[in-house]
């Protein structure tokens, strides 16, 4: 069975994560008659005892929804001056990739006022100082959270672009990036799922194809999660995740914020598009992969197999 990455034929008409409403598709929900000193208390207890009792730990942690883990924080760190969080850190430029490429102007502007909240900083001002050339402008285009958000599309205009991207990168000596990036980065997610088909048509190569065939880098990995995310969101953290497990060792990191990140959100559809895609289970993939207490937490993050 093809993933949404793969089948072009259904593209326009498949479900996007960028217009979901938060929560419908998700694995955690908010636990109903919340009691966040209650949850500290409990936190406490499991932690302070001799030895840690881990079941407690991440029973609490993953049965309760971000907000409410920020609350439980927030108890914890009043009772006893040190805070309770799953968190990991990760190569910059591949988290920056993976979040612009795939939150809507919605999340991406929470993000921005929840940045300058914490930092007294602006985002893109911030990204500025950290990134360069094409990719920076692809990023900064991003991070404004202004991408277009009418959900009618235009064959023709969207035949129109995709012969733009055709001639500034296939068909021509050389590549005129600015093209790509004022195309993918702006465009609604309904006009480009159809730029893409028009621009198989008319190329005989997939979009995917032809930026990993002109561009290199930084900007190349950005625009092709882009166009990924544009065709699917969960197939891109579906790929993203098989990533993270393959090989030797296992990129704890990036593994542990998407199952983190996406539980609220559509971990139910990264799950099938991850079915679909391997074959097997991402439950399945979790258990051969991790071991101990944090496969028990990704597990239950999880919420079930497939």
């Amino acid at each position: 069975m093809g993933s949404l990455l793969d089948d072009l034929e259904s593209l326009v008409d498949a479900p996007s994560s960028f217009s979901a409403k938060g929560g419908e598709r998700g694995t955690i929900k908010p636990k109903a008659n919340f009691d966040a000193e209650q949850d500290a208390a409990a936190l406490k207890k499991a932690i302070d005892g001799f030895g840690t009792n881990e079941k407690i730990v991440i029973e609490i942690l993953t049965t309760r929804s971000s907000a409410q883990r920020q609350l439980i924080c927030k108890a914890y760190e009043k009772a006893t001056s040190r805070c309770v969080l799953l968190q990991g850190a990760g190569t910059k430029d591949k988290v920056l990739i993976e979040i612009f490429a795939s939150r809507s102007n919605q999340q991406i502007k929470a993000l921005s006022d929840v940045y300058f909240k914490e930092t007294k900083k602006q985002l893109t001002a911030a990204l500025e100082r950290e990134v360069s050339g094409d990719y920076s402008k692809a990023l900064l285009l991003l991070a404004l959270g202004k991408r277009d958000e009418s959900t009618t599309v235009d064959v023709n205009k969207a035949r129109e672009d995709a012969k733009t991207l055709y001639n500034a990168g296939e068909k021509k000596w050389g590549t005129d990036e600015s093209k790509f990036i004022e195309i993918l980065c702006k465009k609604s997610i309904p006009h480009l799922r159809q730029t893409v088909i028009e621009y198989k048509n008319i190329s005989g190569k997939t979009l995917q194809q032809s930026i990993e065939g002109e561009m290199s880098g930084d900007l190349e990995n950005l625009l092709v999660a882009v166009v990924k995310c544009v065709k699917s969101v969960p197939g891109y953290f579906a790929e993203l995740l098989h990533e993270s497990m393959k090989g030797a060792g296992t990129d704890e990191s990036t593994l542990t914020r998407i199952m983190v990140s996406r539980s609220e959100i559509d971990l139910l559809d990264i799950r099938a598009e991850f079915k679909k895609l391997y074959g097997h289970s991402l439950l399945s993939a979790i258990k051969s992969d991790l071991s101990g207490d944090q496969c028990e937490c990704v597990k239950a993050i999880c919420g079930g197999d497939d």
